[in-house]
């Protein structure tokens, strides 16, 4: 006799077994209680920054209700004893159609971030988009990965040299992709930030990709060599920052804390971070400077995705930046329906922003999706468990998508269509 299997199933059983010998799960296995949870374990400034968003909130609410308003309808009888959740993507076999969203500044949340990141997501299988705004070298990051797919996210500096040379680095390191973050040209409107007066970027925090980069410090060390040295208002502020500074920049820190290099880097990266300016034209030039296939993150409107595919893209991650750029911007849900409708069934389309769960997986395949980034989940459990608390949340997530792609009647992800939703007739607008 076939017994059920998959991850699913396997994940119950780990669980249950655990608790026969009193052991319980290093993460809630709801996604409420897993987001209390972290709040309690986290800074006012790391929660502010994780999981705050633009303006009044609006746009997080938005990506939550457009998953609220469809209902799944499973399908019963269809005699299916295992399910395929592997797929295909830009030439490389998933095990699942989940990967980890790159969220800058991960530090807050626990040391050595995207390391015990990476470690997670290779402990799943699961690939892992590399943060520009990473809290350790792309390189450290890759090699905690081992043989496990990673891609590396690019923000577009006023500094083409700057853009070559990170390029040139996702290229050294095997990466699957470059993933170009169009939506972050600036940052948005970030109340639960600015009340704090917290970036953690002016702390040195999640600047690991730049002070790691070869031609960035060139232009750090060119600028404290040219730059006369500023009066600095010495306040016990002043002195914390100088000391984040000093911890977060390469080196040893007693010689960090006498060099100029750390504060110099810091104000290097405000200054040439993310270009305003960028246009198509920028991206046109893509094609002549790397053989990745180049991911455009970022994309609301069907005519912006038209675009990108016509220009060659090799796909678009439909995303709203978790609701932390433009205050009551669409859902990224919503954004996906009209631009599938719009690109077509051959076009390699993903979705960020509002997914929590494996039924939220579930539903965004069924509404167009080839795949989905997982984001604020997983910081989540980052901060209550490291490691394994990242693993743990992730193979939550899969495993709920196996059961409900088992309890729908989905025997892989070809077969998740979009009959299998309907406008939830329980919603309340």
């Amino acid at each position: 006799m076939t017994s059920p299997t998959g991850p699913g199933r396997a994940r119950q059983t780990e669980i249950y077994r655990g608790g026969a010998l009193g052991r319980r799960p290093a993460v809630p296995a709801d996604f409420a209680g897993l987001e209390e949870a972290a709040q309690q374990v986290s800074s006012d400034v790391a929660w502010a920054y994780v999981a705050g968003g633009a303006g009044e909130g609006r746009t997080m609410r938005n990506n939550r209700a457009a998953f609220e308003r469809w209902a799944i309808v499973p399908r019963m009888l269809h005699g299916n004893l295992t399910r395929d959740l592997s797929l295909d993507l830009l030439g490389t076999r998933l095990p699942a159609p989940v990967l980890l969203a790159p969220v800058g500044a991960g530090a807050l949340m626990g040391a050595d971030s995207d390391v015990k990141i990476a470690r997670a997501a290779a402990s799943q299988g699961l690939p892992y988009v590399f943060s520009h705004q990473g809290c350790n070298p792309m390189e450290e990051t890759a090699a905690a990965m081992g043989e496990t797919p990673r891609w590396v996210q690019l923000y577009w500096s006023t500094d083409e040299d700057l853009v070559d040379s990170t390029i040139q680095r996702a290229e050294a390191i095997g990466a699957g992709a470059l993933v170009v973050t169009l939506d972050t040209t600036m940052l948005g409107w970030r109340p639960q930030d600015l009340t704090l007066g917290s970036l953690p970027f002016s702390q040195g925090i999640g600047i690991a990709q730049y002070t790691s980069d070869p031609h960035f410090t060139e232009v750090v060390r060119a600028r404290t060599a040219s730059k006369d040295k500023q009066d600095v208002q010495v306040t016990l502020g002043a002195i914390r920052t100088l000391l984040s500074m000093t911890r977060q920049y390469p080196g040893r820190f007693l010689a960090n804390l006498r060099s100029p290099e750390p504060r110099a880097a810091v104000e290097t990266f405000l200054d040439i971070y993310s270009n305003p300016g960028l246009s198509w034209e920028h991206l046109a030039t893509l094609r002549e400077r790397t053989r990745l296939p180049v991911v455009l993150k970022g994309i609301l409107h069907p005519d912006d995705a038209q675009r990108a595919l016509d220009a060659g893209v090799d796909a678009v991650v439909v995303s709203n930046h978790g609701g932390r750029q433009v205050d009551n911007a669409i859902a990224s849900l919503d954004a996906l329906i009209a631009i599938r409708e719009r690109v077509g069934a051959e076009a390699t389309l993903l979705l960020d922003s509002g997914i929590r769960t494996g039924a939220d997986v579930f539903t965004a395949l069924a509404l167009g999706a080839d795949a989905v980034l997982l984001g604020r989940p997983y910081m989540y459990g980052l901060a209550l468990a490291g490691e394994r608390g990242v693993a743990e949340v992730l193979a939550n997530v899969v495993a709920e998508l196996d059961l409900t792609m088992a309890l729908a009647g989905a025997a892989d992800l070809d077969a998740i269509t979009r009959d299998l939703v309907v406008p939830n007739p329980s919603y309340r607008w």
